[in-house]
């Protein structure tokens, strides 16, 4: 039997695996499975595959998960979350 990864199995944030659920999104395909762990520990990568295998998600999905984590200083007068101020 074969077990098949899900994105929950990679250890995103849950905010990305509820977007990736609502948009119907529950397997990662190769690209993603291989690089979103390298990607995640702030690895290089150099990855190839055809058009239409969801490169662009596994650069993107490590790149949202580590700014939620980690989220840039906001600079003065810039808002921070919606309805906040960060310099209040």
């Amino acid at each position: 039997m074969t077990m098949t990864m899900t994105f929950a199995d990679l250890s995103l944030a849950p905010f990305l695996l509820q977007a990736l659920a609502e948009e119907g999104y529950a397997h990662p395909t190769p690209i993603q499975a291989q690089s979103i762990p390298m990607l995640l520990q702030g690895r290089d990568m150099l990855g190839m595959a055809q058009t239409g295998t969801g490169k662009t998600a596994a650069f993107a999905l490590p790149l949202l998960h580590r700014l939620a984590a980690d989220p840039p200083p906001c600079t003065q007068g810039r808002r921070a979350h919606p309805g906040t101020r960060a310099d209040a």
